[in-house]
């Protein structure tokens, strides 16, 4: 039985990027701001992160045997929010959010490269285990985009703490790297 998981293995790597860096931005934001919309129809922080665990709860529950939109998922209801107030609603989404990365984890471990061209569904439409990876893969990086832009603003400039490679610091994340950009590779 093959076992080999190098592609699956840089895909996991790959989702782990995006949940690292949406919580190194959701971390700087605290519980009064974490709920805020920024003009009352973009969605906060905690519904965002309820709509990517039920997101991930739903596609990666039996991810390799039922289609990937559950019955028992409330789509809709996660654009709500219904969390209790105060430091206890922050926790709470961000519970909704690890709930879901704890799926999408648990799948990916039980996958090898083989399974990679099998079939799954989503909404009734077939897509390949590899297809539907990086469906999902767009989609959390689309949120953490969001996630990054939302809680920057919210947060201000002046205590911010970037989750990459800040402004004018380029030639130092390269000296760190042991990086010459002015190295051409022989061949």
């Amino acid at each position: 039985m093959p076992t080999e998981r190098t592609r699956i293995a840089a895909l996991e790597a790959k989702f782990a990027e995006v949940r690292r860096d949406s919580e190194r931005a959701i971390a700087q934001v605290d519980a009064a701001r974490f709920r805020r919309s920024l003009d009352g129809d973009t969605n906060s922080l905690a519904v965002m992160l309820k709509h990517v665990g039920g997101n991930l709860r739903s596609r990666f529950t039996d991810f390799l045997t039922e289609d990937g939109e559950k019955p028992w998922r409330a789509r809709d209801g996660e654009f709500i929010d219904d969390f209790p107030e105060g430091e206890a609603g922050r926790e709470a989404a961000i519970a909704a959010w690890s709930d879901g990365w704890k799926v999408l984890e648990a799948a990916l471990a039980g996958l090898c490269d083989a399974d990679l061209g099998r079939t799954v569904r989503i909404r009734g439409v077939p897509h390949s285990v590899f297809e539907a990876l990086v469906r999902a893969l767009s989609h959390l990086s689309y949120h953490q985009g969001q996630i990054t832009l939302v809680a920057r603003i919210l947060v201000g400039p002046s205590q911010w703490k970037t989750i990459s490679i800040p402004r004018d610091g380029t030639q130092r994340r390269h000296d760190e790297m042991g990086f010459d950009p002015q190295c051409r590779p022989r061949g």
